[in-house]
């Protein structure tokens, strides 16, 4: 904690004073974000100093496996997050940044790792499809390749879970809201995207176009005309 605490007051007294207006600013007026980004909580990963986000440029939810549970009535801090994000805020981009190297996918692929830990294991729960997806369609991989894949697919699942929330999927139908899906390669300091027309992860490059889950577009099931009026 003494090298914590010293790096505080190293901010107090180098780095504060060098971006004291733009801290005036965001106290006076407020927080805007454009995007709401749902990272793993391991240290490795940093959202902010991954994406070179200044103070005020990035709202961020992290916990164990960037695990996003599908909506439901029971209170809980990434869906209570996620719709002040999309209705108080109006972010117009919504990240699920998995990892590689994830402990949490570790213990999903690893189940008996999980003895006296039953919280993590009831959390896990979230994240069973990408299990059964790994165990379906890649049984010839080793126990390590397995962690990397299970995350790649956990970030496909958790983004089919954020699409249960009403603010999103309001959200998303009246194309205010573009979904992205990211995978930090941690060792190689790269980053992968998930491009929703092919739905393969390719890596995110300067020269190509951002690869996009679900870009924001108007989304109807149908048009139907007022009634009695003609189709």
């Amino acid at each position: 904690m003494n090298d914590l605490i010293g790096r505080v007051l190293s901010f107090e007294k180098q780095v504060f004073p060098n971006q004291s207006a733009l801290y005036a600013k965001l106290a006076a007026h407020g927080q805007n974000p454009k995007v709401l980004i749902i990272s793993c909580a391991d240290s490795r990963v940093v959202p902010e100093h991954i994406m070179q986000a200044a103070p005020g440029d990035l709202f961020v939810c992290r916990n164990a496996g960037n695990i996003v549970p599908p909506f439901s009535n029971a209170n809980g801090g990434v869906t209570s997050t996620v719709e002040y994000a999309v209705t108080a805020l109006g972010v117009r981009d919504i990240v699920i940044c998995g990892h590689s190297d994830c402990g949490a996918m570790k213990a999903l692929m690893n189940p008996e790792t999980l003895q006296g830990m039953p919280n993590v294991a009831a959390w896990l729960r979230h994240s069973h499809a990408a299990h059964s997806v790994v165990a379906a369609s890649y049984p010839e991989l080793e126990n390590g390749e397995s962690v990397r894949v299970a995350s790649l697919e956990n970030v496909v699942v958790q983004l089919s879970h954020l699409r249960t929330h009403p603010s999103v999927a309001a959200a998303v139908a009246s194309g205010r809201v573009a979904l992205h899906g990211w995978f930090f390669d941690i060792q190689q300091g790269v980053m992968l995207g998930l491009d929703g027309d092919t739905g393969r992860f390719v890596p995110i490059e300067a020269d190509r176009p951002l690869p996009v889950a679900l870009r924001a577009e108007h989304r109807r099931a149908t048009d139907i005309a007022p009634q009695g009026k003609a189709a």
